[in-house]
């Protein structure tokens, strides 16, 4: 056989087992790696199917307004409004809150499906596609974990908390956690915190919102404060703070009858007003807030004043024991009456300017055995002690939560800036 023949069929017989290595190998690759299919689904719908649109409610825009936009007639509207207004209230929609439209994919585009969020967790379908139309309300499935944070505060709670990207419900949580010891109207510059609390998640990554605080540390010009949640009465299961040597950190009182704001009056039996060119005793302490914001029983009690009066303007007062009485002015509206057993933090009126007032606040009075009082020099009474029975199980229990607290560090950023001012202040 000539060399030309031999090369020839060498060549052959190299092409034919290639190809059928590259045919086993193409089958054995098609077993290994199926083609799969993602499913583009949300809401419970393939929106593959549908011609989607999402965008947020504008002002004075109704429902109907972004049906018809969405080129449903008004006779359907009304039908859909009808059959669903025992399951949904549509006048719970808000501006700028999200929504999404599933349309049709064909010429007309008509809307379908209609999912309202009003917050990241929940949402609500209107499906009106059949003749059976639906309204129902979902949660997006959420994570919840243990987390921790700490601050120096620079100028107050809040701008710490955002400084860090932290949620500012934290500071709302931790003023009513320390709402009898600690005066969040007078927090000074590098007071400190920490934390350890519940932190939910959407889609693992997302922080949506705060849930309990476990455990908490706050330095208050150089005093500390520890904070430890606890069941103490497992007979009613209510959960309360105390210390780290068993105290309750609650009071008798609060306070302050509103959650933030600022002292803008104080007790003062010898204030002058130029207005009147005499001295006229203010018996009570300013709390300036804007307009609208809730105002707070400090105490358990009985309303036994809710009325109207020429220089009080709508005020109620509030009788909590044979001792002590409170009462609260210059409100925009009243929220109780005459006779109510109110608790202490439950929401009483709102800040206004009725009366004689220059601007929007309220008036907190005090009694004390019928007379009145300076309330931010009062000592007040705290709150039932904690059983010395389950006080070995208390210690036992806050150890190894105290541990976690004080292995927290405070921010880098700030213990440099520390250290920085230190040194500074050293070397001049």
């Amino acid at each position: 056989m000539s060399l030309k023949n031999i090369f020839i069929l060498s060549s052959i017989a190299f092409l034919f087992v290639s190809c059928h290595f590259n045919d086993k190998n193409k089958e054995q690759k098609s077993k290994l790696s199926p083609l799969v299919v993602v499913s583009n689904t949300e809401f419970g719908y393939n929106l593959d199917d549908y011609h989607v649109i999402k965008d947020t409610i504008l002002q004075n825009e109704t429902f109907g307004d972004i049906l018809d936009k969405y080129h449903v007639d008004y006779a359907t509207i009304y039908t859909i409004v009808e059959s669903i207004k025992d399951s949904f209230n549509l006048r719970k929609i808000r501006v700028a809150k999200p929504y999404t439209i599933l349309s049709k994919k064909d010429s007309t585009q008509k809307a379908q499906v209609f999912i309202y969020q009003p917050n990241p967790i929940d949402y609500t379908v209107i499906d009106f596609k059949d003749s059976i139309i639906t309204a129902r309300n979902y949660k997006k499935p959420t994570e919840t974990r243990i987390v921790s944070a700490s601050g120096i505060i620079e100028s107050n709670l809040f701008n710490t908390l955002k400084a860090q990207n932290l949620n500012d419900n934290l500071a709302l949580e931790l003023s009513e956690i320390y709402a009898w010891t600690i005066d969040f109207y007078r927090i000074y510059k590098n007071d400190k915190f920490k934390v350890v609390y519940e932190q939910e998640y959407l889609n693992d990554t997302i922080p949506i919102g705060i849930g309990k605080i476990h455990t908490a540390y706050f330095e208050h010009n150089g005093t500390p404060f520890y904070a430890f949640n606890y069941v103490a009465d497992s007979i009613k299961g209510f959960d309360e703070y105390f210390d780290d040597e068993s105290r309750n950190l609650r009071k008798a009182f609060l306070k302050s009858p509103i959650k933030f704001g600022r002292i803008s009056s104080r007790y003062n039996l010898h204030r002058y007003i130029k207005l009147y060119g005499r001295i006229k005793p203010h018996l009570g302490t300013d709390f300036a807030a804007p307009i609208g914001t809730p105002i707070m029983s400090t105490a358990n009690g009985t309303v036994i004043k809710s009325a109207y009066g020429r220089g009080n303007g709508n005020y109620v007062k509030v009788k909590h024991n044979a001792t002590y009485s409170t009462q609260y002015l210059h409100m925009k509206k009243r929220a109780v009456k005459v006779g109510d057993v109110v608790k202490q933090g439950q929401v009483i009126g709102y800040i206004g300017m009725t009366g004689s007032t220059s601007g929007p606040h309220v008036c907190y009075r005090f009694w004390k055995n019928g007379k009145q009082v300076d309330a931010l020099r009062q000592k007040l009474p705290a709150a039932k002690k904690m059983p010395d029975s389950i006080k070995p199980h208390y210690f036992e229990f806050i150890k190894p939560l105290k541990q976690r607290l004080d292995s927290i560090n405070y921010p880098k950023i700030i213990q440099e800036k520390e250290a920085m001012d230190s040194l500074n202040s050293t070397t001049t």
